[in-house]
């Protein structure tokens, strides 16, 4: 027996990646424009018991799911197109060829990934300080089942941070926030709910990177919700505590090549979008990492913003983001809100994204960092290491 509700609620609820997601006992009726009629429907009895079992099956970073039976990232290697010898995934950096280590990592191609810790969302977790009224209401009255239809949509890796690591991702982009009344003012990732807390992502990066001393990452911390001067000190006190030495501090970045890194044994490379970064010597001011949004649902649109950015982002002597991600519209949530973003969205554009990625060449005047979400699907982080080929071939003609 179904039970359904009907709750009324203002528009324009959804944020910039969705605050609605689907579930297969749910189904949502958007209203008139200036208010949307949801109706929530949940089957009774066992359901609590399923949650339950749901919950506890995520209850840890680790236990996060390393790769879907979809994935196309497979054994660890990548096999050239250009006749080379396999690279092994988890130390592609330290493969690429000699002529490669003293060029700056601006004009290599470098994957990452989109919202990079939400592979785990914690559902027994409060929701987000970020999300508006609107959405906190929601989650008041719906509980649980607002929770999972917020996850179909707030999740965009399914692959925690070791494994996208090991599968070759380098860049991680990271948004942090506190727990309202949190006595003990932990640090946490979070994405409309919360994720792992920050010490456990970065004490499971530290590890890889202490497996793999020729590799290199970049952190780049784009949004504080709910971040006050001590919460700063905390996080920049962690990132000591837990990478040491591996920190390397601000220079041009022009001079930033795996050769100096190497030499110096840095393996980190911060970015702090907030004030705090003019004030320790190995936070990266944010507008070193530039990572323009194109804010759209539609492939083509998106295609037009990602080329326009790298052609604006010429000679700029910054690393730099290209967003290869489709950001769903309220409309496009209700539509799919059974399926998801992964099915709705990402899977559908992935053939036209893939051909964008793989037409484009890095260096100074070409893309450098490609994020993208669900990093395991379509060949993406081998396309985006693949690129980096092209400039070993550009200077064998040149020659």
């Amino acid at each position: 027996m179904n039970s359904i509700f009907i709750i009324e609620i203002p528009g324009g609820v959804c944020c910039s990646r969705g605050v609605w997601t689907g579930s297969h006992h749910i189904c949502v009726y958007m209203g008139k424009r200036g208010s949307n009629t949801l109706l929530v429907s949940g089957e009774k009895g066992t359901g609590r018991a399923r949650e339950k079992e749901r919950e506890s099956a995520h209850s840890r970073l680790a236990q996060a799911p390393v790769l879907e039976k979809r994935s196309s990232v497979r054994g660890g290697s990548m096999a050239s197109s250009h006749g080379r010898s396999d690279v092994r995934f988890a130390d592609w950096m330290a493969s690429l060829p000699q002529s490669m280590h003293t060029i700056p990592l601006t004009n290599l191609a470098i994957p990452g990934s989109h919202d990079s810790f939400s592979f785990y969302i914690d559902e027994a977790s409060p929701v987000g300080p970020e999300q508006p009224e609107t959405v906190q209401n929601f989650v008041s009255v719906f509980g649980t089942v607002a929770k999972k239809l917020m996850r179909k949509w707030l999740a965009t890796q399914t692959m925690n941070f070791n494994s996208q690591l090991e599968a070759g991702i380098r860049f991680f982009d990271l948004r942090i926030s506190t727990k309202p009344r949190d006595p003990d003012n932990e640090l946490f990732f979070a994405h409309g709910l919360f994720s792992a807390t920050v010490r456990e992502g970065l004490e499971q990066i530290s590890n890889f990177l202490s497996a793999h001393a020729r590799e290199v990452v970049f952190l780049d911390f784009n949004h504080f919700y709910g971040v006050q001067n001590l919460h700063h000190e905390k996080l920049v006190a962690m990132l000591k505590e837990v990478f040491g030495e591996k920190l390397c501090p601000v220079v041009f970045a022009q001079e930033v090549t795996l050769q100096y890194l190497w030499e110096k044994e840095y393996q980190v490379l911060v970015f702090y979008h907030h004030p705090m970064a003019l004030e320790v010597p190995f936070l990266w001011p944010g507008q070193m990492m530039p990572s323009p949004w194109a804010n759209t649902t539609d492939p083509e649109k998106l295609v037009q913003f990602l080329q326009a950015s790298v052609t604006d982002r010429r000679r700029k002597g910054t690393f730099f983001v290209s967003q290869v991600v489709l950001t769903p519209k309220a409309s496009t949530v209700m539509k799919g809100v059974a399926s998801g973003l992964r099915e709705t969205i990402t899977e559908r554009a992935l053939p036209g994204m893939m051909q964008w990625i793989r037409s484009q060449r890095p260096g100074e005047s070409g893309i450098n960092i490609i994020t993208a979400d669900f990093v395991e699907l379509g060949e993406f982080i081998s396309a985006v290491i693949t690129l980096n080929y092209h400039l070993d071939d550009d200077e064998d003609d040149a020659t």
